[in-house]
């Protein structure tokens, strides 16, 4: 089985059990394959989580950066560093390769600060805010479960936090841009509403109205699957 959008799709309407079960199965083959040197395994197992890096490489840009680099450029860039340095990946878990892919992310950011604007202090706490993002958003998958109708984010039902950021991405990947982007900046930066508003050049009210639709929409892609 290959981690094609339909298998993750098909993943998120399994219990927490047998996502934990079948994600790990399909990982463990893949990683095999990659690592007895199948090129389409490692592109795929790569691909797994485009979703989850062009949402953490978009809380790093502001607006001034936003103009001259795109998240999905730095994401393929770093896909590309992957492929390249896959044999120095030692990790046989999900969560490593995870915290592996974040490093190369992380570099492939600074390099493109240091191509597009002038390198200053600032820049080194990017590294700080990228990690504390990521972690955000593994905790913001149980949270935002707990919103959707017949999940329960008991601890009798837990889900598998990095499992589940992996599959918030793909859902969130789904939204409008301005959907997907309220839901980042109110989830999983933490901000305000007067906050996203001045980050999103809108009023408060409208903001709020954006956020409600953002999540029933979130709400609708979930159920489609």
């Amino acid at each position: 089985m290959v981690a094609t959008e339909s298998s993750l799709s098909s993943r998120s309407s399994h219990s927490p059990s047998q996502i934990d079960v079948d994600g790990d199965t399909e990982f463990l083959n893949l990683l095999a394959h990659a690592r007895s040197g199948n090129r389409d395994a490692l592109g795929q197992l790569l691909q797994w989580y485009s979703n989850y890096l062009t949402i953490l490489a978009s809380t790093q840009l502001d607006r001034r950066l936003r103009r001259r680099l795109n998240p999905s450029d730095i994401v393929q860039e770093a896909m590309l560093a992957a492929h390249q340095d896959f044999a120095c990946f030692r990790g046989t878990s999900q969560g490593e390769l995870l915290c592996w892919l974040r490093t190369i992310l992380i570099h492939t950011l600074h390099r493109s600060f240091k191509k597009h604007v002038k390198v200053e202090k600032r820049d080194i706490r990017r590294e700080v805010s990228l990690e504390s993002v990521s972690q955000r958003m593994d905790n913001s998958a149980c949270n935002l479960a707990g919103l959707l109708p017949g999940r329960d984010p008991s601890p009798s039902a837990p889900l598998q936090e990095r499992e589940s950021a992996v599959l918030l991405a793909d859902q969130l990947s789904k939204l409008r841009p301005h959907y997907r982007e309220v839901i980042v900046l109110r989830v999983l930066q933490g901000l305000s509403f007067d906050e996203i508003a001045q980050r999103m050049d809108r009023n408060c009210g409208a903001v709020r109205m954006l956020w409600l639709r953002a999540l029933e929409s979130f709400k609708t892609a979930v159920s489609a699957d």
